[in-house]
């Protein structure tokens, strides 16, 4: 029972934390300000999380952990390596748009400020986000016979970067819905990097 509230108090931590990153930036957020925000004593936030890099990590790594389950885990069982790529696209731009996951966009934009240690766990999960959708779209260009001379590791950091960079300027009531979006992406990507 005590470890579930830990749970729960760290988990509410994380998303007050997540939500003043966004809006005011991780440099102008102070473990003050997360614990104003939740009503709690500065000893009381200390109590869960040692520094304001602890709290950064995890919300990255749960940012990870969210690609991983949402994405990765939900295309490899897909057989045809099109379908898997289309739909990865269109989850991908689904996690980063996500009103609920801010950890993601928290991820996006605030890498710089973790000590090197925790860049560098952080980073080796990115990287491994990256192969898998280098070996992705190796694999469709291999199916489809591409013609091209793109290399699949530009581009994934292409597909991505795009895809990444989505949460800057998308608005939900724009004229770019997400579907429409992600049909729109899939297209772009399919009928420039995989001819």
């Amino acid at each position: 029972m005590i470890r579930e509230t830990l749970t729960d108090s760290r988990q509410e931590i994380l998303r007050a934390a997540a939500r003043l990153f966004q809006q005011q930036g991780y440099d102008a957020t102070s473990m003050n300000d997360v614990a104003a925000a939740l009503k709690l004593s500065k000893g009381g936030l200390y109590h869960h999380f040692q520094s304001k890099d602890e709290i950064l990590f995890n919300l990255m790594d749960h940012a990870m952990t969210i690609t991983q389950e949402r994405v990765v885990n939900a295309v490899r069982g897909i057989p045809d390596p099109e379908e898997r790529l289309r739909t990865l696209i269109r989850l991908h731009i689904g996690v980063v748009l996500s009103a609920t996951d801010r950890e993601i966009t928290v991820m996006l934009h605030e890498n710089h400020p973790l000590p090197p240690a925790l860049r560098k766990k952080i980073n080796s999960r990115k990287k491994d986000y990256i192969h898998f959708v280098e070996n992705l779209v190796a694999e469709v260009q291999r199916v489809r016979q591409s013609k091209g001379n793109v290399a699949p590791r530009a581009a994934a950091f292409a597909l991505l970067g795009m895809i990444n960079w989505v949460y800057q300027w998308y608005k939900p009531d724009g004229v770019l819905q997400a579907d429409n979006l992600a049909k729109q992406y899939t297209e772009i990507f399919f009928g420039g990097a995989l001819q």
